[in-house]
């Protein structure tokens, strides 16, 4: 039996969507499924070190990694209104260079926040370790992600939507491209299919039997938060849009590549089409 390394975050969306798998509901074809959990801009470095078979990206850094790694097209999250925080302390004015704090270079917020904000002074920490970073003072503001942004601190208050800057640099109404999963160029075609056809069904068992397996999340202390927060966060990143990329969020992201082009922070230009596994071998090998 063939073994592939899946890595993906320890936040809820993330166990959320691929634990349909752990738990046995859905199985890969002749293939083990070990996975790992890890903060989301480890997994962008380790994939930027060819790390892992299968692992959960920041959008923001595929352009980096497209030559060694296709996009899949599911266990996607966009942020729909949404998305992370730039917080400070109430009552406070931010200088034009303020200190903030990041949770990584290579994440989606990241990159739009440079754009935005070219002359901030940023420091990379550990998402979990911002919140109290901006109450200490040691940064003046700090962007919150995954749940962070549904519960902080009395003491902070939002300076700046990452949605709202996204909607200024875009242009028009599009989905937040935050996070979605990559698998290794060098997988052979048919397992590749497979593997990512397992991981859509494993997402859409998941949504459709969304009470359950948070249930079984919760009891086994797989999650950092409550129920009622764990119900919250999914609706907003692990939900019916996260099955498979639609034409928007093919849109969205094309966008996203086409700022960080613009800007400086990629090579050349990419097309998020252009990457995918192409799963139409699989009905001509069937024909």
């Amino acid at each position: 039996m063939r073994k592939i390394s899946v890595a993906h975050s320890p936040d809820a969306d993330d166990i959320f969507m691929y634990y349909a798998i752990k738990f046995g509901w859905v199985t890969p074809k002749d293939t083990l499924f070990e996975n790992i959990a890890d903060d989301i801009e480890s997994l962008n470095q380790a994939t930027l070190n060819g790390v892992y078979d299968i692992c959960a990206i920041s959008f923001a850094l595929y352009p980096f990694v497209k030559d060694d790694y296709a996009l899949l097209k599911t266990a996607v999250s966009f942020g729909n209104g949404y998305g992370p925080k730039l917080v400070k302390k109430k009552e406070t004015k931010l200088k034009k260079n303020f200190k903030v704090a990041l949770s990584g270079e290579y994440t989606t917020n990241g990159l739009l926040f440079r754009i935005a904000y070219p002359d901030a002074r940023i420091t990379y920490m550990n998402f979990l370790d911002i919140e109290q970073a901006v109450i200490d003072g040691t940064v003046d503001a700090g962007v919150l992600i995954h749940e962070s942004i549904l519960n902080y601190d009395d003491s902070l208050e939002v300076e700046r939507e990452i949605w709202d800057i996204w909607q200024e640099l875009a242009g028009k109404d599009l989905p937040l491209p935050l996070g979605g999963m990559c698998l290794r160029r060098s997988i052979p075609l048919n397992y590749a299919i497979d593997y990512e056809n397992t991981l859509i069904k494993a997402v859409h068992v998941a949504n459709k039997n969304k009470k359950i397996l948070s249930d079984m999340l919760l009891e086994r202390n797989l999650i950092r938060v409550d129920a009622s927060t764990l119900d919250k966060y999914l609706d907003l990143y692990a939900n019916d849009d996260s099955i498979s990329l639609s034409e928007l969020q093919y849109d969205a992201l094309d966008k996203l590549y086409e700022l960080g082009y613009k800007h400086g922070f990629y090579n050349s230009l990419v097309k998020s089409r252009e990457f995918l596994i192409p799963s139409e071998y699989e009905e001509l090998r069937n024909k």
